[in-house]
This record gives C-alpha cells, structure tokens and sequence, in this order.
C-alpha cells in the first residue's frame, strides 16, 4: 500500500467508533455493488472486513478501494493505474465528470461505463440510507411474548458490547462466504442473536407471487417495515407469532385475523399495497433478536390459518365484505430452510391490494376479533375504528381527525389512479449486458480467454436441442465434470463430449479412491478429463444406479464432500480454477449441495460462475442456495437468461485459437488430422504437429502478449513453441541458433540417411550446460523437423512402457503402410538412465515383433540433459553427441551481441534480459558476480522478500532443477486471498522489492500444473548466496529454512517442496545424472563441511531430522557423516537410531556395518598409541562387530522382495580381509624367513592357539577360525551374484586404480584382488608340509588356486578379459595343475569340481590346442554327480555347466539319447527356478539376461564361444559396442556369424522351442516381442545364461530347406 494510502487511512482510524447498520430491499446489479449490508468502525482501527470497499460508503473510499470497484466494473486496466496516480479516493469519484476523464485520455466508451455505474453505485447508497433513517424512526413494537433464551440484560442495539472489533455487515459480495459459511450451527430451536451479531438481509418474496421455488433462510433478516412509499410498492409489517402459533385453533385464528384485519383496512384506507409476514421478528425490544429477522412458524394445518379470514365477514361493513374479500388475498406459505436443522418452518404472509375499481369512495371501518379467556370464545371490540398507515405502523385515526381523513379520501383515489396509471405503463427495460458480464466473470474482460485455468463443470440434464450448442465446453480446460444426469452417457452431454475428448469416467467413491491412491495426484488427473457420473448411469451394468433426492443424500453425498475438499485442498490450488455450475433442465437438491460443498471450500463465490438459460431453473437454484450464499451474491456471479447458443457463440469468440483441426505429417508427402480425442489418447506425449500454433487468432493476440512471451523467454522461461512460431512469423525478433543446433540437425541428417549403424532406436544426445540453452537447441531442431516427421515431447512421469504404446500409436495414426513410415522424433529431457534404457529397451523390443527392416530408424531419441561436463560426455560418444557450453565461439557471439542491442532498444526494463545479458557474457564469474552486485545493491537484507529470495536460492544452488511453488511465496509473505480473479501473479509481485522481482522467474510444471518460482539461473543463485551470506552462514540458512513452518505447512506442490528439502540434505551427485563426480554426501553437507565445518553439517543435518518427521534415512545419513569424520560413537548412536526405524532395512544395516568398518580401518591406521591387548582385542571386536552387521545386512536383503542389495558381501570380504592384514602384523603372528605367515595360517586353519593370546581373546578366537568359511562363502556368493548380470561396465579403465569406486565400476576386478588377499593368508610351505595329503591338502589346493586367479565362477571367467590370451591360457594351465591327475579317483568338492570344469571350457576358448584339456566325454563323466544326485543341493553354476556340456555335439551325439535330454530338461528347469528366486520381485528394467557363452561352429569344447571373443570381434568404443548389442547390429558382422552357429526352432502361442537330442526344449527369447505369432519355423542364435537357453537374432525360416550350419 503506497505512503498517501496510508496517510488517508491513517486519518480514519482517528474517527470515533460507529456501528451502524444499512438494509435496502434492491436487486443486484452486474458486478457493480453489492446491496449494502451493515458495517462497522471501531475506534483506532479498522477491521480487515471493513478495508474492502465493498463494505464502506464511497465517501470513505481510499484510492485502493477506488481501483478494486474499477476493475470490478471493467475498466481497462491503463485507466484504472492512471485515476490510482491521480489520487482518486471516494469523495474524488463522487465529483468526477466526463471533461476529467477526457482529459486523462480515457476513450467515450470507458467514460459511459465508469460515469453510469458511479451514479448507480451513489443511487443505490442513497437508497440504503434511507431505509436507515426509516429503519430508525419505526418504534419498537412486538405481539407476543420474548422469544426462548432471550437475555433480559442484552446491551442495546448501537452500543458497543464487550469483546466487539465492530461487527462486519453483511452484503451480497462474494466476500460474504466467512458470514455464511462459518455460522455457528444453532439447536432446532431457534437461538436469539448476540446483539452485535450482524445478520446477512434477504429480499422479500416479491409482491403477489405464488412461486412456490421462493424461499426464505433462517436467522436471516428482511429490509426494515416500511411506510407508504408510492402505493404501488407494498408496505411491509412484520409479526413474530411464536407465542400465538402455539395457541389453540380458534385462539390462533382470532390473533392472526385481528392482525390481518387491521393491516389490511389501514392499507385499504391509505390505497396502498402492502404485505404482513408471520413469522418475522418485529421488534428489538428484548435484544436477543434483530428486527426483520427470520424464524419461521411451525404450521400444524394450513387451512387454519386460511379459515381465519372468514373473520372479514365479521369485521368489516355487510357493503364492503366482498371488496375486503378482494383486496385481501390468501395467505401465502413461504418455507423457511436451514442448514443445520430439517425441521420445516414457514412465513405466513397475506397481500393486501386496494385496487381503485374497489374501493374508490369508500373508507373501511372495523371491528377487531379478540379471544375472550372468561367466556372461552371470541368477540369483536364495541366500536369499528378507522385505521390508517402511519409511518411503518397501522394506527387507529384520531376522532377529532376523522373528517378530515375522510374528506381526503377522493385525494388517496386520485393519488391511486395515478400510481396504478404509472405501474401499468411499461417501463423502458434496461437490457443487463449479459455478454460483457459473462466475459468479465470468465476473464477480467479481457477479449480473449487465458487457456491456464483449469475449469470443474457441475451440470445436470442436458437436452437435445442444446447439445448443438455445448461446443464452447469442448475449448475449455476442464479437469473434472460432476454430471448429475443419469443418462449422460447415452443421450446427454458426456455422448457429445466424449466424441471430442477422451475421457476417464468414474462415480464419485470410484474417484474419491483414484485420487486418494497416492500421495501425490496422478499426472493423467491433469492430462485427462475425468467424468464423474454423481447420480449413476442409465447404461452402467453394474450396481451403481440412480436415486432419489434424499437417498442420494443419505448414501453419496459423504463422497461428493471428500471428493471436492480434496480436490480444493490437495489437488488445485486456490485461483487456479473455476467452478461453473451449468443449469440446462429443473434443479433438484444434489446438485445445490454441489454448490454448497465448493462454496465453503473456496470462501465464496469468487472463482465459481453459473450459467442458466431458463430463469426458472435458476430461481429455484438460488432458492435453495441461500441457505449458503444470499441471493444477491449468486446474481453476482450468474449469467440467467441467455440463451445457451449465444453463450456458446460468446465464449468461443473469446478463444484465443480456433477450432480448426491439427495434424501430422504422413509417409506419403501429405498431412492427415490429428482430432482432439486421439491426441489425448497419446497422453504421455506432447505431440508436435505440423501445424503448431497456426490455430492461434492473431487479431486477440495483443502487441502487449507478444512482447510478454517474448520477455519470458529472454528472462530465462523455457522456450515454447510459441516463442518458434512468432519468430518463424517475423511477429517477434530472430531466435539465434547456436552452431550446436545445426551440428546436431547435421548428426540427425545422417542418422536419418542411414549413415553409420542401422539401429532401430537411433539417439541423439545434446548434453548442455545449465542454462548454456540445451533445451532451446533441442526444441529448434524437433521444430525444424515438425512438418517432415512426426515430432512429440516425452512426459517422463509415466511409465516407459505406457510412452513405448503411445509413440507406436503415433507412428502408426493414419499410416496404410506401415513398413514405410518415417521415424519418429522424440525428445526427452529431465530423466534418470534407468528410465530411459527401460523405454530404449520397450521400443526396441516393439520394433522387434514387427519384424520389418528398414533403412531408417523407427525412432530418433533427442536426448536433453543437464551436465556440468558436456564435452567430456561428447569425446566419449562423438557419433551421436553435441555438446553445448556457456562458451561462444566467435560468430555466436557477434550474433549474441547484435541480439542484445536490439533487446536493450526494444525494453527498457532491465530485468527481461538479464539472463540473456549473462549469456552473452559467457556466464562470467566475475561478470556475474558483478551483476548480482549491482542488482542487490539497496536491498534490505532483513525483509521477508529478500529472506525468501535466499531460501529459493539456496534449493536452486543445491538442488537441480528445484523451484518453490507460488502458493508457497504466498503463505511465506502472508499475503491471502484476492478480491479480483485475475489479480493473483500480479498481487505477488507487487509485494516483492524490485531487486527480488529481477532474480525471480515464475514457472508452470507441467506435472503438477502448480505456479513456482525459481532463480534466474543456478550461477546467479550461488552468487546471491555468497553475496548476502553476511553473517549468517549455509548451515544457519538451511536451519532457518527447515523452521519456517509457513512453507512446510502449506499444502500445495508441498510434496515436491518436501522432496527438494530432502534432496538438498541427502541426493548425493552422481555421474549417472550428468554430475561432474560421484559424491559421498549431498553437495549442500560437503559445501558446510569444507566452508564451516563439520560440526555445522551435523548440527544441520539433526534439525532436518528433527524436523522432517524422524526420518530413518537422515539418522543414516548423519551415521555416515559422522564415522566419515571419525566421529565413531556418534556414528554408533545414529547407525542404531536409523535401525531403530528401519530394523530390517539392508541399507541402514549396511550403515551399521560401515561404521564399524571405518572405526575399525580407524583404530589400525591412524590410532598412535602402541597397541596393548586390551588395545588389540578391542580392535579385533571392531572388526567381527561389523562383519556381524554386513551379515545382518546380507539376511535383510534376501527377504527384501523388490531391491537387491549386495552390499552385506562386499563390506564382509573388505573387513575380513582387512581383519587378516591386521593379524599378520601382530607380534604373536611372526612370519617365516620366507616371508610366509606361517604362524597366522597355523592359527586359523588349525586348533592351534599361541598361549599368549589364549586367555586375552578368549571367546574371539572360534570367531577367527571362522573367518575362513564367512570369507569363502562370501566370495562364493558374489561370483554367482556376478555370473548373472553383465558387469563390463568399466572394464576399458584398467588404468584407473581408484580403491573405492573399483566395487562398483568394476566388481570382477575388485573380486580377483580380494580373492588374492584372501589366499595369501590361508597358505605356507611349512603347512603343504604338514599336510602330506592329509585333510587340509584340498584347502591348500584351493589358496593357491585362488592366488593363481582363479577359485570361483567369475575369477575364472574373468581371463577373458586379459588383451594377452596367451598370458591367460598359461594362469589357466597352472591352475588346472594344482587338481589332482586324477579327479574322477580323487574325488573333488563340489565347488572344485565347477571350477575345474569351468576351467576346461575356458581354456578350449583361450587355447584350443592345450595339452592340459580333457575331453568333452570325460568332463560330461565328472558332472554326472549333478543330475544323478537327486537329494544333494548344488548351486546354479553346475546346471549351468550341464547346459553347455550336453548340449547336442556332433561328434559325440551322433545316436539320439532321450536321457541325455532329461539332463538339459532338468538342468533347465532348475535354473529358471534359482534365477526366479534370485531376481525376487525386481522390476523388470533390472532382471536383465547375462549370456556369457554362445553356440559356435565345430564340435567338442571348440563349439563354446564365450561373449569376449564375439566383443573382440567387433570394432569400436566399448559403448558403441554395447550399442551393437543393443541395436541387434552385432548379427550383420560376418566375421561374428562365422563363428556362431545359426540353430533352427519353433514357435507356439508365442513361446519358443528348440529340438535338443530327442525331444522339445524352452528357449527365451532376448525380446519376447521378436517371437512371431502363431506357428513358425524360425532361425536364431543360441546363447547359454543362468536363466537357461537365450535366442538372439530371431528370423522367420522361409526356405524349408535351411538346416543349421
């Protein structure tokens, strides 16, 4: 508010306390002033109701107030600022005239509509004071006794009660909705009124009307008793009866007669109209009521109250009965409806009308009927008396005044001929611009229709003929439709909508539970209109039928509540949407309590809007609404009487884009349409088509909207389609294009020429950095390629599998020829790897069922993506890769700078350009620095702006691609609701300083369609941070942040805000997401770490854990930066307070276990002091404490049914090895002279105990004889872990010797080195010795084997990856001789035995020629102990190995053997069987098929191919490798098929066989897509994994005569 506001209301709050009241019986008018209520003034200070001026006389209008009533009533909003600066308060617009607004620029039009709804405004004020006034003089008079409960000691009206801030009056306003919707419920009785309790005012039921629709509110009040006014016009008497209606029948009757009578003779004799109501309170002696005030009678029997008028025949002359019969109409029971109370009232109200063929010339005299209580019957009073209207009161006429009255008589006739003459005339109608009203309510008046509200439709029974003029419907953003027509679906508006729309249909618990499913709404809510049937459907089968009224009532009007609360407080937000009610046939309750429901969650009526063509149907509508809403408020917000056909031509008029169809581009050179509905079937894709943007009308499209979208671009928004279609349309300037755009148009040309590799799922990577304009690179080249190709966007918040539907749905559209289409282009941004291999895989798995090839791909990924390095990311992919960089080369820049000049002539306003000032400058440090510098200069550092602007800043720092919602900038500056719709963004701003306004962007997410705001750009983020640090520091920030309680109770978009908090505290940077490393905290804990220290990080982190609800992951988080700062007994502390959460969580034990381990790596190499026993036991305690824990973890994993987590393994082999470092360097362990560690070996594998530890470790010393076995099977069950999955990832980077990423980049390597290290200190000549082929003979051989490099499956495996087979084939050698000669007469272990005949087939593969290698039939004899032992448990890698070993030879298999069948059927079945147990519940994109060995050509072992060798064959990076693989091109190499054998199959219902010896065996297919349908011969390759045989390279057999080669 501006400093002369200010002064003005400074000078209102001097004023004295007033508290008056000011009722008026008027209609409402379009949008100009609601019917003044009452309104109050306290002194010192003005209530909050009282700055709406709604609530206050124009006189006491400041210029706020002013220019809410403007732009209420629709003037442009150029004038309305102009006539703010000028200062124009209330008295200024009393006095205001057309030369003044002439003057000032305003055009006649404005000027028309300003100057006739002031003078409306100030005729209507005028009218209100009058009634005051004549409210004021009418003495207090009551018929009965005080009502129940009344206070006899109640302050008087007009005083100030105790406790009072000035009542708020009531008006008709949307702002009423605290008024009405808040009332405190009353007991069916009705309850007196506080006396400075302020009751909202109703209308009277208009004179002489029957419609029964018509009903009153209780506890509301009607405009005070009226005096003749101008005959015509009913004067009103009001007559509480509570007492009387009680009475008996005839008591009853004599008291309403008497009443009757005399009302209706002194209108008679006064010639004017006038009604008296029963059941209104008529006096304010007792002040528990208010005068006008409703309540109501309980009526017994109607006819009772019509039988009492027979009393007229008694009262009046025998002359004048049938004329008083005439005059005196029946009575009228008008229902009285409460919300909190199902008891029916009535008002009995009778109209008296003295027309002048009646009673001209003549004056009535009565008598009046009274119950006698003595005699028990009724009499009349001993004389008639002439009564008269005085003021608002039937008075007898004075005596001596009687001639005189009567002698004026033929002056009333006169003055009644001339009032009947006047009221028959027809008066000049004054036509409600219906059309204006209607575009102010939809959008402020603007010409146009902004296309981001949302819209909730709540409509009933739609006929036919007005199905034709509905279309209007189709435009509208509409999320939800509450349809109460039960045969919508049939012959009503869902069959018409649906043909346009694609449509989710529910009733209302069915989405009750849809949105109530997740935690957070779900994207199609957003991307789909739902349907939601209120009342059931005619043509459902199911149970869900229709019902009446109070049934419906009774069983669904509980759902109709959730279902709007939820939507109004966890789906969208306040101002976001519109509520329009459209009444197309005869209301019934349901849809009011529609009505009613979004009327108290919203707080009125400001976002709700009813359209009604026929008058009636809306009467009755707001009827029944008022119990809620006044009447005149929904004539506020209503459009009644216009024709629906003209609504419809109105609101598409308004449209900012035509109707006209879109469409796509076709294989053929053509186009074909796109229609609405199938477009929104593809809802996971924003589809780009060839047409884009040509339906937008350029006539509504403004200079002013132009420049706006132009402005948010250059301000840092992401560039929309828009942005490329005006520049294509030269209505804006050039967008540059930066030399990445046409290089990545080049690689896109030749990916679609068919240049380098065929793939069927083609990528292109624009790898950029942070606002160096990636996604604007990539959105030109999709927009470039729009009329050649079909183009969309992916949402990435729906599954891949979904998007892999939708995109082949694209492809295919109105495509005869399938096989012929053109790719199609989609880009995808802002995703994970997972994600996006899981769509890579789906489509190329639907690529592969339609086995057709084409010289082109099917589909082109445009991969966008955020890096801090994207060069590197190029260098490592330059075939399919672009770089983008904040640097420029010479020519962007000259581009770049002419840009700026033409930017800095075009606006002025600095903040449009300043983040593409940055990018000119490169993103500059120190150029950056220095803007933020100037652009902070002034700024106060204490405001709640600027402290908003800091937390914003800190998210967008830390956090990639974080925001904070508006309506979360909302709550934090306190700012509540807005008087005017459209007012939102705007009222925002406003309340930001001019530096904040200049860092902040607003932004609208796609996935929740929720307002935010972000920094301009990360680097001016980080700076802000620097800049205004003062001495306040990150962590004192973040703590503060976590305290505002304004942010983290706000409940929208307060999901994604939760989740970037957490993000800030524990997402740690990884390579995976395009970060520069891998980090071991969030980059926000490591920052406080080196800036402050790490006392300060762990602090902070407490309070997050305080804070955000005890998580379990942040006690783990602070466990971790504990122990990583030597911090061990904190870590302990932390590490079992997340178990304490989580105990079963394998992660959190892993925790355990890792504190442990480093405590343990700790004590051993940094603790100084020199070890004692206790030192030395404590140490060893360390160590076996976490090796327990790595177990614990190890159990938790196996029963976690959707993650696999084999992190329990490796921390035990790292710790146990670790352990036996440590004991080799003990004193009591010395080593031989050899070197070996003799005493060590001696220890461990024997029941040798050195007697100086035998007592000191005590119960640790059969915890180390174990060691043994834990760290055996732990290796063991890595390497089988290993055997599944394919874990080449880095094996390329044998030169990268990084201890600590080698588990994770490279496990085989990391499997051999510990292997070593394990050996090593379980061997010594002294125990080969000793042994003498005793028992320990097979562990010796083991250790040496596992020191040779071999020991396990994968170690075994992995000599394949030696460049230097030959050096391979000599280990392999050795290996082999240290196996018995002998092994079917030296019986070997089990594990033994795998690896030795492991050892064989690898060594065939390496060295085909060694001597060293048995025969295929001699190793077939060793196996046999695998299938023959039925009982015994063997691990997969023996099936493994019979699958390879009796697989069909043709050398050895020339006689069919149906035995040797049974052995591949069993071995098979096993395998599926472990696999499935292996891979749990893991989700698909993780469950995928390792197959390390390959049919080859020849026979023996020469016939096993292992996977390293087809990879040698191939040319190329290991990831263009990986991409043969993927893309199926590895098949078209010769040298490749040279060497594999090509099998023939079959299929069956869409599963595959192969024929083994005798009989039919299972294959998996690599993609089950590629397996045709039906029944087919087939040919592919074979391949042999731990999920038993895979077929690669599926074909269909043509030619009968193809055998296998």
């Amino acid at each position: 508010m501006t400093k002369k506001v200010g002064r003005k209301l400074g000078k209102q709050n001097t004023k004295i306390s007033l508290n008056y009241q000011r009722n008026v019986n008027c209609k409402s008018k379009d949008l100009l002033f609601p019917h003044p209520g009452s309104w109050s003034l306290t002194a010192g200070f003005l209530s909050p109701k009282t700055m709406d001026y709604k609530t206050l006389p124009v006189k006491e209008w400041v210029e706020n107030h002013v220019k809410c009533w403007l732009e209420s009533i629709g003037i442009k909003k150029e004038y309305v600022d102009k006539l703010y600066a000028e200062e124009v308060t209330g008295p200024a617009l009393m006095e205001l005239d057309e030369s003044f607004l002439k003057e000032m620029g305003m055009k006649k039009g404005q000027i028309q509509i300003l100057i006739h709804k002031r003078n409306e405004l100030l005729r209507l004020q005028d009218k209100a004071q009058q009634a005051e006034d004549s409210s004021s003089k009418t003495p207090d008079r009551m018929d009965a006794q005080p009502g129940p409960g009344r206070a006899s000691n109640a302050p008087a009206q007009g005083t100030k009660s105790e406790g009072s801030s000035g009542a708020v009056g009531t008006t008709s306003s949307s702002n009423t909705a605290p008024t009405s919707v808040k009332k405190q419920k009353t007991s069916k009785k009705s309850q007196p009124q506080k006396a400075d309790e302020v009751l909202e005012l109703r209308n009277c039921r208009p004179f002489r009307s029957q419609d029964a629709g018509f009903k009153y509110e209780k506890d509301t009040v009607l405009p005070p008793e009226s005096g003749v006014n101008d005959l015509i016009t009913p004067c009103h008497e009001y007559k509480s009866f509570a007492i009387a209606a009680e009475l008996k029948k005839l008591q009853m009757q004599s008291k309403f007669a008497s009443e009757v009578i005399r009302f209706a003779s002194a209108c008679m004799n006064t010639r004017t109209n006038g009604t008296i109501h029963f059941g209104v309170m008529d006096s304010v002696e007792d002040k528990g009521w208010k005068h006008g005030q409703i309540v109501g009678l309980k009526i017994k029997n109607r006819e009772d109250f019509v039988d009492a008028l027979d009393y007229i025949e008694k009262c009046f002359h025998s002359d004048l009965q049938e004329i008083a019969r005439k005059c005196i109409h029946p009575p009228v029971f008008v229902e009285v409806i409460s919300k909190d109370s199902q008891e029916q009232r009535f008002v009995v109200e009778v109209d008296i009308e003295p027309a002048l063929n009646l009673v001209k010339n003549n004056y009535f005299q009565v008598y009046l009927p009274k119950y006698n209580e003595e005699v028990k019957k009724v009499i009349l009073t001993k004389e008639r008396a002439l009564y008269q209207r005085l003021r608002a009161k039937s008075e007898p006429v004075e005596e001596n005044e009687l001639p005189a009255f009567i002698q004026a008589i033929q002056d009333r006739d006169a003055q009644r001929e001339k009032a009947e003459l006047s009221s028959t005339q027809v008066p000049k109608e004054i036509h409600e611009d219906l059309g204006r009203k209607l575009s102010i309510l939809l959008n402020g008046g603007k010409s146009y229709m902004d296309d981001s509200p949302w819209y909730i439709l709540v409509t009933n029974r739609c006929e036919q003929d007005n199905l034709n003029y509905i279309n209007f419907l189709m435009h509208l953003n509409i999320f939800c439709v509450f349809d109460f027509d039960e045969h919508s679906n049939v012959s009503g508006l869902y069959s018409k909508y649906k043909e346009h729309h694609e449509t989710s249909s529910y009733f209302l618990q069915d989405f009750l539970e849809e949105i109530k499913t997740d935690s957070s709404p779900s994207q199609k809510l957003f991307d789909q209109t739902s349907w939601i049937f209120c009342n059931g459907r005619s043509d459902f089968l199911g149970d869900e039928k229709s019902c009446d009224e109070n049934t419906w009532i009774r069983t669904k009007k509980k759902y109709l509540k959730k279902v709007i609360t939820c939507i109004c407080e966890e789906i969208l937000p306040e101002g976001s949407f519109t509520v329009l009610f459209l009444l197309l046939s005869p209301v019934q309750k349901p849809l009011v309590d529609t009505f009613q429901e979004f009327y108290t969650e919203m707080n009125g009526t400001e976002y709700i809007i009813c359209i009604a063509e026929d008058r009636e149907n809306y009467t009755k509508w707001a009827n029944l609404a008022q119990a809620s809403c006044s009447i005149e408020t929904l004539a506020q917000c209503s459009v009644v009487g216009m024709k629906l056909s003209h609504v419809d031509a109105t609101i598409q008029s308004m449209l900012s884009s035509t109707a006209q169809p879109r469409h796509l581009p076709t294989s053929t050179g053509g186009v074909c349409t796109l229609p609405m509905r199938e477009e929104e079937k593809l809802y996971s894709l924003e589809i780009l088509c060839a047409d884009q943007c040509d339906d937008i009308r350029l006539n509504l499209l403004s200079d002013e909207q132009k420049q706006e979208i132009e402005q948010d671009f250059y301000r840092g928004k992401k560039i929309m389609w828009e942005n490329l279609w005006l520049a294509d349309g030269k209505l804006c300037g050039d967008i540059i294009e930066r030399e990445a755009c046409t290089e990545a148009s080049k690689l896109l040309d030749g990916i679609l020429r068919g240049s380098g590799q065929n793939y069927s799922v083609a990528k292109l990577n624009i790898f950029h950095h942070p606002g160096s304009g990636g996604s604007t690179i990539a959105r030109q080249v999709l927009w470039k390629s729009r009329k050649r190709f079909r183009c969309a966007v992916i949402k990435t918040s729906y599954s891949p599998s979904t998007v892999c539907d939708h995109v082949l749905a694209l492809r295919d559209y109105e495509e005869k020829e399938i096989t012929h289409c053109f790719p199609v282009l989609l880009l995808i941004e802002d995703y994970d790897d997972e994600y996006f291999e899981d769509l890579q895989k789906e489509l190329m798995e639907a690529v592969a069922t339609r086995k057709m090839n084409t010289s082109r791909p099917y589909f082109i990924l445009i991969r966008c993506r955020r890096s801090n390095n994207p060069e590197k990311l190029c260098k490592a992919s330059p075939l399919d890769t672009v770089a983008v960089t904040h640097k420029l080369t010479q020519s962007e820049k000259n581009l770049f700078n002419t840009k700026l000049k033409n930017l800095q002539e075009k606006y002025t306003e600095p903040e449009f350009i300043l983040t593409f000032v940055l990018m000119c400058k490169e993103f500059n440090k120190a150029y950056v620095s220095d803007t933020v510098k100037n652009i902070l200069r002034g700024i106060d550092p204490s405001s709640r702006d600027t402290c908003l602007m800091r937390y914003v800043a800190l998210l967008n720092c830390y956090v990639p691609n974080s925001y904070i919602s508006l309506s979360h900038c909302e709550a934090f500056l306190g700012l509540g609701a807005y008087t005017e719709s459209r007012a939102r963004a705007y009222d925002f701003k406003h309340h930001l300083s001019e530096q904040v306004r200049m860092i902040f962007i607003e932004l609208r997410e796609s996935t929740s369609y929720i307002s935010s705001v972000r920094i301009i750009h990360p680097l001016v983020a980080k700076e802000i941070l620097h800049q205004l640090s003062g001495n306040q520091s990150l962590s004192q920030l973040a703590t503060a942040l976590l305290q505002e309680k304004a942010l983290f109770e706000n409940r929208f978009g307060r999901e994604e805000f939760i989740k970037f908090i957490r993000h800030l505290f524990i997402r740690r940077d990884k390579r995976s997401r395009g970060d520069n490393t891998d980090t071991f905290f969030s980059p926000f804990i490591e920052h406080v770490c080196e800036a402050e220290d790490c006392e300060k990080a762990i602090a902070v982190l407490k309070a997050a854990y305080e804070l955000l609800g005890k998580d379990a992951f942040f006690a783990q988080q602070l466990a971790r930066l504990n122990y990583s700062n030597e911090k061990f007994e904190d870590a302990k502390y932390w590490a079992e307070v997340a178990k304490s959460h989580l105990p079963t969580d394998s992660f959190i034990l892993d925790t355990e276990g890792q504190v442990y381990r480093r405590w343990f790596s700790f004590t051993v190499d940094k603790m100084a002091e020199e070890d004692t026993p206790e030192r030395i036991t404590e140490k060893i305690m360390i160590a076996l404490k976490a090796m327990k824990c790595f177990r614990a973890a190890q159990q938790a994993a196996k029963e976690e049914r959707e993650i696999m987590n084999n992190a329990g393994y490796f921390g035990e082999v790292e710790v146990g090895c670790r352990l036996l470092r440590f004991l080799s360097t003990l004193p009591v362990f010395h080593r031989s002279p050899e070197g070996e560690h003799t005493e060590l070996v001696k220890y461990l594998t024997t029941d040798y105990i050195p007697e100086d530890i035998k007592k000191p470790w005590g119960t640790l010393h059969s915890r180390l004889k174990g060691l043994r076995q834990n760290l055996y099977d732990a290796l063991d069950w890595i390497s089988e872990e290993l055997s599944y999955f394919q874990t080449d990832k880095n094996q390329e980077k044998d030169d990268e010797n990084d201890d600590k990423e080698e588990q994770i980049y490279n496990p085989r390597k990391w499997l051999r080195h510990q292997s070593v290290v394990y050996a090593k200190f379980f061997i010594s000549a002294s125990l080969i010795d000793d042994s003498n082929n005793g028992p320990d003979t097979q562990l010796i051989r083991r250790m040496n084997i596992y020191k040779s490099g071999g020991g396990n499956f994968t170690n075994i495996l992995s000599f394949f990856t030696d460049k230097k087979e030959n050096r391979s084939a000599e280990k392999l050698e050795r290996i082999l001789s240290f196996y018995p000669e002998n092994p079917q007469r030296n019986k070997l272990e089990d594990s033994d035995l795998i690896n030795f005949i492991l050892s064989h087939i690898t060594l065939a593969c390496l060295a085909p020629g060694s001597a060293k290698l048995l025969p295929l039939s001699t190793l077939r004899e060793l196996s046999s102990r695998f299938f023959k032992a039925k009982k015994r448990v063997f691990p997969a890698s023996a099936f493994f190995l019979l699958t390879l070993l009796y697989w069909p030879d043709d050398a050895l298999d020339k006689e069919p053997n149906p035995d040797k069948d049974d052995i591949l059927t069993s071995a098979l079945q096993t395998l599926k069987r472990l696999y499935d147990i292996k891979m749990k519940d893991v989700p698909t994109r993780k469950k995928r098929i390792y197959t390390p060995f390959f049919l080859g050509k020849g026979y023996g072992l020469s016939k096993i191919v292992h996977k390293d060798k087809i990879d040698k064959l191939m040319e190329g990076s290991l990831n263009e490798k990986r991409m043969k693989w993927l893309h199926g091109s590895v098949w078209n190499i010769s040298t490749i098929r040279d060497n594999l054998k090509r099998v023939s199959g079959w299929t069956k219902d869409r599963n595959l066989f192969i024929r083994g010896h005798v009989k039919e065996l299972p294959v998996l297919p690599l993609h089950h897509h590629s397996v045709p349908g039906g029944n087919e011969n087939v040919t592919f390759y074979l391949g042999f994994s731990f999920n038993g045989l895979v077929a690669y390279n599926i074909e269909v057999e043509n030619d009968p005569a193809i055998k296998r080669t």
